[in-house]
């Protein structure tokens, strides 16, 4: 597999990132239109449009890289068949939290995700609303991005001794699995928020832990990860094996995301 420059690639994918959450914005009035999917789940034009400026993005930029976006896969268009993934491809979502965009509360981002040998090696996460971006360089760290351009660097905390900040899924899970896992431990808050953004928050010391108990997607993890892991946390299955990539289905088993 020939080395690729991620140094180079991280400007140009911010750039497609900003396009991205411009196209989507354009949609964000005050009531949102969304449509089913076969799979029951909503999507809006604000998806399929994001999605069509990544896809652009990433062919005029990593032509020769495959990508698996989420509305793509939901309309049949695959690069290659699920469960026999190439050794490098992207995972998009490009619109991750679609009741959160309908609902109007801001809790949505972009996700563009990088996999090399069935395990996360670039991530960048961007909220629209709150023009948030959490992203990792080619050196491995993890940094958030200012409005005015300074990058932030992002390092996960030790949990405090007060007890855990256990951050969930605004819209999905399983809350009698989070009620058990939570009270097998000390515990300072509980808190919800939408899309990949809890990832970002645990990166940032913020909170430290983010339990999922429901079924998700590749598309909606792998940029998190990534920056996660950059910041010195992990993404882990019950059983303790990183969680990896290329899975049939593209789907995920439930997982437990920590800081320090």
């Amino acid at each position: 597999m020939t080395p690729i420059d991620l140094g180079s690639l991280v400007g140009p994918l911010i750039e497609i990132a900003r396009a991205a959450a411009k196209a989507a914005l354009v949609h964000y009035g005050p009531r949102p239109i969304a449509r089913r999917k076969a799979d029951g789940t909503p999507v809006t034009d604000a998806d399929e449009d994001s999605e069509a400026v990544i896809l652009s993005g990433l062919a005029r930029l990593t032509p020769d890289i495959p990508v698996v976006s989420e509305e793509q896969d939901a309309s049949g268009n695959r690069p290659f068949a699920a469960g026999h993934a190439p050794r490098r491809f992207w995972l998009v979502d490009p619109l991750d939290g679609t009741r959160e965009f309908v609902a109007r509360n801001g809790e949505f981002c972009i996700n563009v995700g990088l996999v090399e040998d069935n395990y996360p090696v670039f991530g960048l996460l961007l909220a629209p609303v709150s023009e948030t971006l959490w992203c990792c360089d080619d050196a491995g760290r993890a940094f958030r991005l200012t409005s005015d351009g300074k990058r932030l660097a992002l390092r996960v905390r030790a949990k405090p001794a007060m007890g855990a900040v256990i951050i969930s899924s605004r819209s999905h899970g399983d809350d009698a699995a989070l009620d058990a896992f939570a009270s097998e431990s000390p515990l300072a808050e509980r808190r919800r928020l939408g899309s990949a953004q809890k990832f970002g928050v645990l990166a940032a010391g913020e909170a430290d832990l983010y339990p999922r108990f429901g079924p998700t997607s590749e598309w909606d993890t792998c940029a998190g990860q990534a920056i996660l892991e950059a910041a010195g946390g992990r993404v882990v299955t019950l059983a303790g094996a990183r969680l990896g990539y290329g899975k049939p289905r593209f789907r995920n088993p439930d997982f437990i995301a920590s800081g320090g």
